[in-house]
């Protein structure tokens, strides 16, 4: 790591490496505003799923997530960040500035480098996890990481609630798939194969069929009974640990938290051999989001449904926008 770069070609090298975060859809919803002693966060309002996500609550997860890769990067180099969340009231789309702070300990950044290298190797997971447990002590250590952000991550053990999970994310899929709004977007967002495309879920980080889960957990339909998606044929996936991840709040503040606690959590579980799939078809849904609430969240806002489990085989390689398409300098 070099811990002696500087000004705009440290920001740009931190933006880099934040563009890799996880985001709905890999839908890639950010800007970074780059000066000399800062990076500056922005939705990106066109990116918005306006059909599951009318609020932006999705939208702004995903660029929490994207800077907690930023703030990891700056550590890496060396560099404390310094992050003032949601600075100025009048501009909705401005989310964060990181402001490079003084040196870091050696081993701080050591520790970032660490996660900093699963960044571009992480995958949202859509293939079989294999029926190995996962350790409980993998998920307190994960649930530890979430906390650091304010937020609660709770594994969810009880199997008739496992199953009822299973069901709302069923018959969300199920009223998603018949509303035309909801398939134009997943269509939107779905490459065909072949398609050269740096945004988007390709082909290839699809299967043809999802595996089966018992409960079965519905898995977003992109290929759309088109064939398109890997040829992997679907047969059977462990479940693995269901969880939850939610937060005190609901407003914007506590959206960036949920995405800063996702990557964190995503990071140290990759080092772990884990891997996320994600269930939030039912959290698009006001009605049931509100009763995942009350019923599996002890009153707190539920940001995300997710499985964790050891993942049958590496996913694909991901899809980026060039880091041009989303830096703009900053007066």
């Amino acid at each position: 790591m070099d811990t002696a770069e500087t000004g705009t070609a440290l920001a740009r090298r931190i933006a880099a490496a934040a563009l890799w975060a996880p985001s709905v859809h890999n839908t890639q919803p950010w800007t970074f505003g780059l000066a000399d002693d800062r990076v500056v966060l922005r939705a990106d309002a066109a990116r918005r799923l306006s059909a599951a996500d009318p609020v932006g609550r999705e939208l702004v997860i995903s660029c929490g997530a994207a800077l907690f890769t930023a703030e990891t990067a700056l550590r890496v180099h060396g560099r404390d960040p310094r992050t003032a969340l949601l600075p100025d009231p009048d501009r909705p789309n401005l989310l964060a500035e990181v402001v490079f702070g003084g040196a870091v300990a050696a081993g701080e950044a050591a520790a970032a480098a660490r996660l900093l290298a699963k960044v571009p190797r992480r995958r949202a997971h859509r293939t079989a996890f294999r029926a190995v447990p996962v350790p409980p002590r993998a998920v307190e250590r994960l649930r530890a990481e979430a906390g650091r952000e304010g937020v609660r991550l709770a594994p969810v053990t009880d199997e008739h609630a496992v199953a009822a999970l299973a069901a709302l994310t069923r018959a969300a899929e199920h009223v998603q798939h018949l509303d035309a709004a909801h398939a134009a977007e997943t269509a939107r967002w779905a490459s065909r194969p072949g398609a050269d495309r740096r945004d988007g879920v390709p082909a290839a980080a699809y299967p043809r069929e999802a595996p089966r889960t018992d409960p079965d957990f519905a898995a977003r339909d992109f290929a759309r009974g088109r064939g398109w998606g890997t040829g992997a044929s679907a047969g059977e996936s462990a479940v693995g640990t269901v969880l939850t991840l939610s937060t005190p709040g609901d407003d914007r503040a506590d959206w960036l938290r949920a995405g800063r606690a996702l990557q964190r959590v995503l990071l140290h579980a990759a080092e772990a051999g884990l891997a996320a799939a994600f269930h939030t078809q039912a959290l698009e849904v006001p009605e049931l989001r509100a009763f995942i609430r009350t019923r599996f969240c002890d009153g707190e806002y539920p940001q995300l449904v997710l499985r964790l489990g050891v993942p049958d085989g590496t996913g694909p390689a991901g899809v980026r926008r060039p880091v041009e398409d989303v830096v703009i300098p900053e007066p």
